[in-house]
C-alpha cells in the first residue's frame, strides 16, 4: 500500500509537470517564433518480485514476478513546425519559411530565434526587441557581399549616401524616319552626371545628309560648347530593309575628357542587331530616343527591402538600389536538443553546431519580408492534453485516498 503510494505520488508530480508545460504553450499562443512542448513519460525501475525461469524438461518456463514503482519525466519534446504567417507590412520583419534560425549576439555570445520582428537601433544596428544584435554579413562600398566571412552585427544606416556614378554607358533606340528629306534634323538631349554627380545636358542632333545616311553633332553642357570634333564613328548608315550597317560596332563614341568632369569616354550603343528597341530607319514618324543611361547623382538611403535570400537591398533617393548587407541563418543537425532560454535558444551538447549561412540554400529555408511567423501552438490540441493532465492528476489522487482508506482499515484492525 505504501508502495502503491509513492507510485501515485511520481504521478501526481509528472502530471503537475505536463499541466505546466500545457499552460506554458496556451500563455505563448501569441508569442511570435513560440515553439511548442510536449512531455513524454516512462516508467521507473520496476521492482522484481521473482525472476523469469526457463522451462526444463518436466516443466514450464515461468515469467517474472515485477511491480513497476511509478513514472518520471524522460523529456520535454519541443516541436518545430512552421507556424503560420502573419502580414505586418514593415520592412524590417521578416519571417522564416522552412528551417533555420536567425543568428543574435548578446555581447560575445550567440543565440538562435525564429521571431524576426527586427528593428534599428540609435546606432543602425538590426536589432531584436531585446536589443540582441541581428546578424550576417555587411556589403562593402560596391554592393559585394562576402558570405564566407564570419558573420557580425547587420547596420543599416538611414540617410546613407550613395556615391555619384559618371555615365559612361548610353542606350539610345527608336527608329529615325526613311521619309525624311535630305537636311531634315532629329534631337534629343542626353542627362548625363559628371564624376562629381552633377547633371550636364548632352543635346544630340541627327542629321540627314545622304540617302539612309545620318550624321550626328553634339553639345554639351550649360553654356553647350560644341563637341561634334570629339564624337567618333557620329556617321550612321542603314540598309535598304532599314537595319543598321555602320557603325559596324553599333556605337558612337564621346572621347574621354571631351566634356569638362567626364575624364571617361561615353559610349552610345544603338543596340545589337535583331535586339528589340534598336535604332532603325523605317517609313514613318520619327522616334528615336535615350531609352537608358547608367550615370547618377549622389544619393541617400531612403528604404529597404529584403529579399528571399536574406539580401537586404537599400533604395536610394537618385534612383538607384543598392545592396546593404545579408542576414545569416542557422541550422542544426538536432534542432531539439536546442536549449530555450529567455524566448530565444543556444546550444548544447545535443544540438550540434550551429550551420551558419545564407538563407534558400544549404537546407535552410527562404525569408520572406513584412511576415511575422507567429506561434505554432494547437489549441485544440492543448486543450485536450489539458483533459488528459487533469483526469490523469485525478487519477492518481485517487489512488492516494484508496491507499489511505485501506490502511485506516489495517490499523482498525487492532479494535
Amino acid at each position: 500500500m505504501i508502495r502503491s503510494m509513492s507510485s501515485a505520488l511520481s504521478g501526481l508530480r509528472n502530471h503537475q509537470l505536463m499541466l505546466d508545460v500545457v499552460g506554458n504553450d496556451i500563455a505563448n499562443v501569441s508569442t511570435i517564433g513560440f515553439k511548442s512542448s510536449s512531455t513524454v513519460f516512462a516508467d521507473v525501475l520496476s521492482q522484481t518480485l521473482s525472476g523469469a525461469g526457463a522451462p526444463g524438461g518436466q516443466t514450464g518456463g515461468t515469467n517474472a514476478a515485477q511491480i513497476g514503482l511509478g513514472s518520471r519525466l524522460v523529456a520535454t519534446v519541443q516541436s518545430f513546425t512552421q507556424g503560420a504567417l502573419q502580414r505586418t507590412g514593415r520592412p524590417a520583419d521578416v519571417a522564416i519559411e522552412g528551417d533555420g534560425f536567425f543568428v543574435v549576439a548578446n555581447g560575445n555570445e550567440k543565440f538562435y530565434t525564429r521571431a524576426g520582428a527586427f528593428d534599428i537601433d540609435a546606432a543602425g544596428n538590426l536589432v531584436t526587441p531585446d536589443g540582441m544584435l541581428v546578424q550576417g554579413w555587411q556589403a562593402n562600398m560596391a554592393g559585394a557581399i562576402n558570405t564566407n566571412a564570419a558573420v557580425g552585427p547587420v547596420q543599416i544606416q538611414v540617410g546613407e549616401l550613395l556615391p555619384p556614378v559618371q555615365t559612361s554607358g548610353v542606350d539610345l533606340g527608336g527608329n529615325l524616319s526613311a521619309d525624311a528629306a535630305i537636311g531634315d534634323a532629329v534631337t534629343m538631349t542626353l542627362t548625363g552626371y559628371d564624376e562629381q554627380g552633377a547633371a550636364v545636358p548632352v543635346n544630340m542632333t541627327f542629321t540627314k545628309t545622304a540617302a539612309d545616311q545620318w550624321t550626328v553633332t553634339a553639345t554639351a553642357g550649360n553654356p553647350a560648347v560644341d563637341i561634334t570634333a570629339s564624337l567618333t564613328d557620329n556617321v550612321i548608315t542603314f540598309d535598304g530593309t532599314g537595319e543598321l550597317t555602320a557603325p559596324a560596332d553599333r556605337n558612337i563614341n564621346i572621347a574621354a575628357a571631351a566634356i569638362p568632369g567626364f575624364p571617361g569616354a561615353i559610349s552610345l550603343e544603338l543596340g545589337d542587331a535583331g535586339a528589340p528597341g534598336r535604332l532603325t530607319q523605317y517609313a514613318g514618324s520619327s522616334t528615336a530616343a535615350i531609352t537608358n543611361q547608367n550615370g547618377s547623382a549622389a544619393g541617400s538611403l531612403q528604404a529597404f527591402s529584403v529579399s528571399p535570400d536574406g539580401t537586404i537591398v537599400g533604395m536610394y533617393s537618385n534612383g538607384r538600389t543598392k545592396p546593404i548587407g545579408q542576414l545569416a541563418l542557422a541550422v542544426f543537425t538536432n534542432p531539439g536538443g536546442l536549449e530555450r532560454t529567455a524566448g530565444v535558444w543556444r546550444e548544447s551538447p545535443n544540438s550540434g553546431l550551429a550551420q551558419i549561412g545564407t538563407a534558400a540554400a544549404g537546407g535552410r529555408g527562404k525569408i520572406s519580408a513584412g511576415m511575422l511567423e507567429m506561434s505554432n501552438v494547437d489549441l485544440a490540441e492543448e486543450f485536450t492534453r489539458l483533459i488528459v493532465a487533469q483526469r490523469g492528476f485525478q487519477g492518481n489522487a485517487r489512488v492516494v485516498t484508496t491507499a489511505d482508506e485501506i490502511l485506516q482499515e489495517v490499523v482498525n484492525l487492532r479494535r
